[in-house]
């Protein structure tokens, strides 16, 4: 192994939750907290606490605390983290000393953020939510040499990362995060339903206002089910807008994006500004060039985007399989709140194009451009140490922790090895580039009858409910049935989920706006018209 000649480490045993979850009542914060006015911080948005600054009604570290405080509070009955940051509130105050400095401060100034635990944080343990990576569980810590870029770009604007929020291992279930060696996350609608996933601990956390926003990543489903199931808004990105380095893969050169869950659309778009365009980090983000667009992510939110629009439906002619009875019923619903926002709904218009052939047959989850795995998380491994020395390669992890993730027995990502060829030649020598031809060609008919379909209709977005039925429960053996997964993932396409709704079993109901390559800010733009003209938005209501 290559020895790290960074620093890093700092944190140490520290950062492991149950000894955070006391940092509210340090003496530090006790010091302080006889001059901190109460802060209600349920619901809270960017715009919320912009205004609440600029009056000075409170400092960036009064309100990291009352954040730090909720999470005492609430978070054993809702498990959404893995790791809590020691020192966010010497981050916000060193904010407060710039802003009283006056001196030029980010978007995300003072705002109390999570991201997901398959980001590295340097400092923080990156264990991709498997029991052999925690040391909690009786495995080994990794620590990384330098954070996600995304995470590095949160920070440069001046978000304060509360901490690292739960995923199933591997990130590789759409449901639950129940494979974590950190335990269930709930959901913070209702703790009997399943709370989405690989971003489950990122939506509760955002659901149960423990932080104001959080980072997900998605392969398949993974940003879109937990926003939805939660009753949140979620971006999941066009792919190579957003650098995903130094974020555990499952299709690091195919498939996997990084964006935000946020209650807001505002708050979603606000962060898309941050997060978006090239990174020398990340070469795919070259392809990101000239896309980005010129006013920024929040240019076309408006109260009327949707007026003039031709919005199209969903059908078989997207995929055969059929909605529930009360899913149809409340799709019925949210088609007529787009109508009378003054859209133009055009019924299946992929019918008879040959789109829903195209998915994998008999498989319930299309893993396909999972080819790349072993050469992704080789490369990734270069970013890790243990005891000080760099990771570097599998062989290297399997001798550290007696395991592999990819082994037959046991290991959480042998299925895919046992169902795609190529990346299990790919293992033999994952230093490597796999051949990715087939997938590539596979994205390019997608694409393909997906632009044209788009233009014989004159479409401007598709509409859809992001399921098929309620979510499941927690402790159940039922999947997360999403309409859009895996198509846009394969595809590369861009989804912004928005609220719309609720089953008569308390489930939130979502809607998920579909658009071309790098559609994004029209997207939320209707996004944010139908946020604004429905308010479906449940707010959480949290138990001890």
């Amino acid at each position: 192994m290559k020895k790290n000649t960074r620093p890093g480490g700092e944190w140490a045993a520290a950062i492991l939750l149950g000894a955070v979850l006391a940092i509210p009542g340090t003496a530090d914060a006790a010091a302080g907290s006889a001059h901190t006015p109460h802060i209600d911080v349920t619901e809270l948005t960017i715009s919320k606490i912009r205004k609440a600054y600029r009056n000075k009604r409170y400092t960036a570290e009064a309100l990291t605390r009352a954040y730090l405080d909720r999470i005492e509070q609430y978070e054993p009955s809702y498990n959404a983290f893995t790791f809590l940051n020691p020192n966010a509130l010497e981050e916000a105050r060193e904010i407060d000393r710039k802003r009283k400095r006056g001196e030029a401060l980010g978007p995300l100034a003072g705002i109390p953020v999570v991201v997901k635990e398959s980001m590295d944080f340097v400092g923080s343990p990156s264990t991709a939510g498997w029991a052999p990576l925690s040391s909690q569980a009786g495995g080994v810590d990794l620590f990384p040499i330098r954070n996600a870029v995304v995470v590095e770009r949160l920070i440069a604007a001046g978000a304060i990362v509360l901490g690292k929020t739960n995923i199933p291992a591997f990130s590789d279930d759409g449901t639950r995060a129940n494979s974590s060696w950190a335990g269930p996350t709930y959901n913070a609608v209702d703790r009997a339903l399943a709370p989405g996933a690989s971003s489950s601990g990122t939506a509760t956390a955002v659901a149960a206002s423990f932080a104001v926003l959080g980072l997900a990543e998605e392969t398949g489903g993974s940003i879109q089910n937990p926003a939805a199931a939660q009753s949140l808004v979620g971006v999941k990105p066009t792919f190579a807008l957003v650098p995903t380095t130094g974020i555990v893969p499952l299709a690091a050169s195919t498939r996997d994006v990084a964006g935000p869950i946020a209650r807001t659309v505002f708050d979603a778009a606000v962060v898309m500004d941050v997060l978006a365009g090239y990174s020398p980090e990340d070469p795919r983000t070259s392809a990101s060039s000239g896309q980005l667009p010129p006013h920024g992510y929040t240019s076309e939110l408006s109260k009327t985007a949707l007026c003039g629009k031709r919005i199209g439906l969903y059908g078989p002619g997207w995929r055969l399989s059929d909605l529930s009875p009360e899913t149809q019923d409340l799709y019925a619903r949210a088609i007529e709140e787009l109508e009378r926002e003054g859209a133009t709904v055009v019924e299946d218009p992929f019918a008879g194009s040959g789109f829903a052939e195209l998915a994998l047959p008999g498989e319930p989850y299309d893993m396909r451009g999972t080819e790349s795995l072993a050469h992704d998380f080789q490369s990734y491994l270069q970013g890790l140490t243990f005891n000080g020395d760099v990771v570097g390669s599998i062989d290297e992890l399997t001798l550290i922790t007696g395991v592999s993730p990819f082994q037959e027995a046991g290991g959480p990502l042998f299925w895919y090895v046992d169902k795609l060829p190529v990346l299990a030649d790919s293992l033999l020598h994952p230093e490597d580039p796999p051949d990715l031809s087939g997938f590539w060609a596979l994205r390019g008919r997608y694409l393909s009858l997906f632009d044209a379909v788009m233009a014989a209709h004159d479409l401007d977005a598709l509409a859809f409910p992001q399921t098929y039925e309620a979510v499941p429960e927690l402790f159940s053996d039922d999947t997360y049935a999403a309409t859009t997964e895996s198509a846009i993932n394969i595809a590369g396409l861009p989804g912004v989920v928005v609220p719309a709704g609720q089953y008569d079993n308390g489930a939130p109901f979502g809607l998920i706006f579909v658009g071309p390559l790098w559609s994004e800010p029209r997207l939320l733009g209707f996004a944010y018209d139908y946020e604004r003209a429905t308010r479906h938005r449940i707010e959480a209501e949290l138990t001890l």
